[in-house]
């Protein structure tokens, strides 16, 4: 499932009052002084735990990651399953199949002061960020909350898509154009909306056969048809070389699914696409008979994509201190993780390292027979 730098000017004490010749007042030991600079020090005290208190609270350009809760994907989330299936026959399933989340402190969801920040640098358990490594600059709350909503929705589709292929359900899969950005190989010749049909002649079942057929074409230009409200539309486009010196179209595209039943997904307060290969899991599981858990508690985090690739995710650390605090024994990290995972897992908690959904899913069921899990790929430091 996203501050201002404050500056405080600088500020000279008083040295306190001029030293010379004091004038006694007839009977008396002290001088008369001696109280304005009780009162000069007394005033500059003040002063100085005022600027330190201003410091402590000044907002920082800071973003801080904590351990957040986690969330049966075969249970419930108030009162309501967190996965319901209509269309399809549906089994009970026990144990657990946590995706795991992270609060995130600071950016665009409010400033984090300099004391936050540190306590959380001393916090094993936290992370603390450079605001602009996680969010882009001017970005506000509502725009990401926007966009991790949009990948929320995303990640369910794709883990439905994912869910199906791994138990060799057929469904509808195309490509449908998404946006052009401005300076796009396509503009003018696509719109938004297109929907993807061959390419030279090939059908277009999936992103592959796009990148296939351009990076064989090396920058020739090539014959698309799009299906356009309706209507098979040809196009022809020269493909352009991206910063990574591969040829693309320059089109955002998007899946658009056609499921033989309905899957909805119900979980408030959660966004970005972390989720995805534990929600599919935990679709695998109630639409199949048995417990794919055998009982026993899992977590895991990791983006899906509909051909059940699992992807790297964000704050993996706090993700796997969550998932052992809420009770899981065994826990799932995408392999491009690895390097986040290493040094930091918590005791008690068995990692596995999965590259796909096949993986995962052959994990869970070994953990699940009460076979040796052992020799299950783990993360390892180069």
């Amino acid at each position: 499932m996203t501050i201002t730098q404050g500056e405080q000017p600088a500020s000279d004490p008083a040295a306190g009052p001029v030293r010379g010749r004091r004038m006694r007042l007839p009977g008396t030991g002290a001088p008369r002084t001696r109280g304005n600079r009780s009162s000069a020090m007394l005033v500059s005290g003040v002063l100085t735990l005022a600027l330190g208190i201003t410091a402590v609270i000044l907002p920082v350009p800071y973003v801080v990651e904590s351990p957040g809760p986690t969330f049966n994907t075969i249970g419930e989330d108030n009162g309501k399953p967190v996965i319901s299936v209509t269309g399809h026959e549906t089994f009970p399933a026990k144990g657990n199949l946590d995706l795991t989340t992270v609060y995130v402190d600071g950016g665009p969801n409010g400033p984090v002061s300099v004391f936050e920040a540190f306590s959380a640098w001393l916090n094993g358990t936290k992370a603390v960020y450079p605001q602009e490594l996680l969010f882009p600059t001017g970005v506000t709350k509502e725009q990401s909350q926007q966009e991790s909503a949009t990948a929320m929705t995303t990640s369910q589709e794709n883990a439905v898509a994912a869910a199906l292929k791994e138990l060799n359900i057929p469904f509808e899969q195309k490509m449908q154009v998404a946006g052009l950005p401005d300076d796009s190989a396509s503009k003018g010749v696509l719109q938004s909306g297109d929907v993807l049909v061959s390419i030279n002649d090939k059908p277009i079942t999936s992103l592959g056969v796009v990148q296939a057929e351009l990076a064989a074409g090396n920058g020739k230009s090539v014959k698309v048809i799009v299906d356009r409200a309706g209507s098979q539309v040809p196009a022809t486009i020269t493909p352009a070389k991206n910063s990574a010196g591969r040829y693309i179209l320059g089109v955002i595209l998007q899946y658009k699914f056609t499921f033989p039943f309905d899957v909805k997904i119900s979980l408030d307060k959660v966004g970005g696409p972390s989720a995805g290969m534990m929600f599919a899991l935990g679709i695998i599981d109630t639409v199949t008979p048995g417990d794919l858990t055998g009982g026993k508690h899992i977590a895991g985090t990791g983006t899906i994509s509909p051909d059940g690739a699992v992807g790297p995710i964000g704050g993996i650390a706090q993700k796997m201190q969550g998932a052992r605090s809420g009770g899981a024994t065994l826990f799932l990290a995408p392999a491009s993780n690895c390097e986040d995972v290493v040094g930091h897992i918590p005791g008690g908690l068995q990692v596995v390292k999965v590259e796909n959904l096949t993986d995962a899913r052959k994990a869970v069921e070994l953990a699940a027979s009460g076979g040796d899990t052992s020799g299950l790929p783990v993360c390892t430091s180069n």
